[in-house]
């Protein structure tokens, strides 16, 4: 009997996670127009993505999850947000929260926590908006009672859990727990009202009299920042940099398809087709050099992210300084793309391609709308104190 091929005997490949990410943007783009337009909570395409089995994308493997790396996940926020960045914004803002289990829980809670969201398919929102000081959190014998309001709560409605922070009057510092949606005393509401991104579910949640357990306090208030904490408010600022780039990325994908089957040339231009115009050439080239050096920042920015989470309690405040620098590099570039790429296109494609069938202008309202997030200005600062004086960014929620 002959022996098998060594190619037969070896176990296939695992699956690429990237797979099903393409497939369920691809499921996405296709009610994406008339979503965007009508706005409202998606309850049905957050079906989707729970259908999908990618809420436990960056879960580690051990907890029941797929053990992406982050880059990865961040490469997969990016892939979702050029078909649809408000639902890629809610997909990425829930492994934020997982992101903030892992940094800020102990073992038990990331135990517990991680397994429950991989077993149940949990969805995770937020209303932990850093700036909100309006929810106050006062001690009891068993923990916390949690009174006040958060704006700004991404993914909050139709969430599962949240992880929610309150500002602690005593030690002038905040506390973060998590609990679930259904709490009694917690009221999501879906207030959110801007003109773009309109299927985040980034309203309002109140808070009246609601019990925090201890049991369920990430970081207690007046517990000082260890360099590994701060690495939270680096996956947030690199899944927004991701958002923008798949909206950039986006609006190029739609602007060269539109030229190529749609457009007609400019009758001085002496060419048949739109895209053997000279002009449309030397813009669409200007386009790719704002495109494509945030995608390689943003890739290598993801990379050193993962190897700094994966050292844990090890990183030291060097290390993570290095990382906010190459984060808000990437960051500047991919906030500039969207908004020049999502602008620039209507110059490209004419007249009719701003006819509200083909919702292009939907890339430059949601980029618009999402860059105002924390001032880029302030980005600026800090990465020209660095390259003048070496000097670090300060550990802040958005730096």
């Amino acid at each position: 009997m002959s022996a098998l091929p060594a190619t037969l005997l070896q176990p296939p490949p695992p699956p690429d996670p990237l797979d099903a990410v393409h497939a369920l943007a691809a499921q996405l783009a296709t009610t994406a127009v008339g979503r965007d337009r009508h706005g409202g909570h998606a309850a049905h395409e957050r079906a989707l993505i729970r259908e999908s089995g990618l809420l436990a994308l960056s879960i580690p493997a051990a907890d029941g999850g797929a053990g992406a790396a982050w880059d990865v996940t961040l490469r997969a926020v990016r892939i979702l947000a050029r078909a649809d960045s408000a639902l890629a914004h809610v997909f990425g803002f829930h492994h934020l929260q997982l992101a903030g289990i892992a940094l800020y829980g102990n073992a038990s809670q990331q135990r517990d926590l991680l397994r429950r969201t991989a077993e149940e398919r949990l969805f995770w929102g937020n209303a932990l908006n850093p700036l909100d000081k309006r929810t106050a959190a006062i001690e009891t014998a068993d923990g916390f009672v949690i009174d006040g309001i958060k704006s700004f709560c991404s993914g909050a409605l139709g969430s599962s859990w949240l992880t929610v922070s309150a500002w602690h009057a005593r030690t002038a510092s905040a506390l973060i727990g998590v609990l679930p949606t259904t709490t009694d005393g917690i009221t999501v509401r879906g207030d959110w009202d801007a003109f773009g991104q309109k299927q985040t579910d980034s309203g309002t949640v109140t808070f009246d009299r609601v019990l925090l357990p201890s049991a369920l306090v990430l970081l207690p208030p007046g517990a000082p920042p260890t360099a590994q904490a701060t690495l939270r408010s680096q996956v947030a600022q690199l899944i927004m940099a991701n958002l923008y780039l798949g909206i950039a990325e986006g609006a190029f994908a739609a602007a060269r398809e539109y030229l190529a089957d749609e457009a007609r040339p400019w009758f001085a231009s002496g060419v048949a087709a739109a895209t053997d115009d000279p002009f449309v050439q030397h813009r669409f080239g200007e386009l790719w050099t704002l495109v494509r050096p945030a995608e390689a920042l943003a890739d290598d920015a993801g990379r050193t992210l993962q190897r700094l989470f994966a050292k844990g309690a090890a990183v030291t405040a060097q290390e993570r300084g290095e990382l906010a620098v190459a984060v808000a590099t990437a960051k500047v570039l991919a906030h500039r793309a969207a908004i020049d790429v999502g602008s620039g296109l209507f110059e490209l494609t004419g007249a009719r391609s701003t006819s509200a069938k083909y919702g292009f202008d939907r890339y430059w309202r949601n980029a618009r709308v999402h860059t105002l997030h924390d001032p880029v200005d302030y980005k600026y600062r800090d990465l020209g104190r660095y390259a003048l004086a070496g000097t670090l960014p300060e550990p802040t929620a958005y730096s």
